[in-house]
């Protein structure tokens, strides 16, 4: 196994991290709390654009030239675009605090880079978010920022997942194959999100009334990305068989639970297409997205497991071989 990796923490603040209780209940909390709090901030993001609210707030990082908050003036819109902008300060507070939490448990410090990048992946999502407002809501720029939010969910989920299983190795608990199977479908759930951001792009919602759209025709993009939701339920439902027929059971219902997140959010997304992108539907396939990823990564996390490490026996001194005296 490879030796934690371990950073320095300044004594000063070491001595104050000492003081905070952090039970691994609240590590883990902290860290389930993060998962959806940015899954959140996509659906309220989501909100910003179907309520038309996109350049609600015209400049970045300020809302107006004079202005860091929305005015009265703004109205609405404004008031939707500068909240959606305060809740990544939420999400970051709970970033940092996951790294307070880590560093306040020092055998865990291993878990440092993940919730760093956790962290940092915040406001680097914002700025591309910035992006979008300085561009007018360039499509590919908004498509973009989505599949940013995306990336932060999964350094998310992966840090979580290393906090509640033991530190041990992972051993895979499928055969080699399967494995890259599972690895091939989680390639298709990205393709699939990503030629999602195509689909958004081409519709009618751009954010505001004056944003441009990407070209693309929405029928023919709509069925691309049709035919990739029908070949990632496929390979989905494939690794259920597969992996019920080697006896992975935990792997099988985690693709169960996939297939299941999948042909709700195809659902969704055919509805949504046949009426025309209703606001409601359309919010409901975004949260969708989220949970296809988590289900994803679900999945995929299922084909290996960690054990605990076997404590380190302590040597015997010679001394206590003795025999005890007459």
């Amino acid at each position: 196994m490879k030796p934690s990796v371990r950073f320095p923490v300044p004594a000063v603040v070491q001595r104050y991290l000492d003081r905070v209780p952090v039970s691994a209940t609240l590590l883990r909390r902290l860290a389930y709390a993060s998962i959806i709090a940015n899954v959140a901030i996509v659906v309220t993001g989501g909100g910003v654009r179907l309520t038309r609210s996109g350049l609600g707030c015209p400049t970045w990082p300020r809302c107006t030239d004079a202005s860091y908050v929305a005015t009265q003036e703004m109205g609405v819109n404004g008031a939707i675009e500068f909240g959606n902008r305060l809740l990544t300060f939420v999400v970051g507070a709970i970033a940092l605090a996951v790294v307070l939490a880590v560093l306040a448990r020092p055998h865990r410090r291993g878990l440092l880079p993940l919730a760093v990048g956790v962290l940092l992946g915040i406001p680097a999502q914002a700025v591309v978010g910035g992006i979008t407002v300085l561009t007018n809501l360039n499509p590919w720029v908004v498509g973009l920022h989505f599949l940013a939010s995306m990336a932060v969910i999964a350094a998310a989920y992966a840090l979580w997942r290393r906090i509640v299983e033991p530190d041990g190795p992972a051993t895979p608990t499928v055969p080699p194959a399967l494995r890259t199977l599972a690895r091939l479908t989680t390639l298709a759930s990205a393709a699939v999100l990503l030629v999602g951001t195509w689909v958004t792009g081409s519709g009618p919602h751009a954010g505001d009334q004056g944003a441009a759209r990407n070209g693309l025709d929405p029928e023919s993009i709509s069925q691309v990305h049709a035919d990739g939701v029908f070949l990632l339920i496929g390979l989905s439902v494939a690794l259920v068989f597969a992996f019920r027929a080697v006896g992975a059971e935990r792997a099988a219902r985690a693709a169960a639970v996939l297939v299941a997140v999948e042909l709700g959010q195809g659902l969704i997304g055919f509805v949504q297409y046949f009426t025309h992108l209703p606001v409601v539907l359309v919010a409901a396939h975004m949260l969708g997205s989220c949970l296809v990823l988590l289900a994803t990564l679900a999945m995929l996390w299922s084909t290996r497991e960690r054990h605990p490490v076997a404590p380190t026996a302590r040597p015997v001194p010679a001394a206590e071989h003795l025999p005890a005296p007459a």
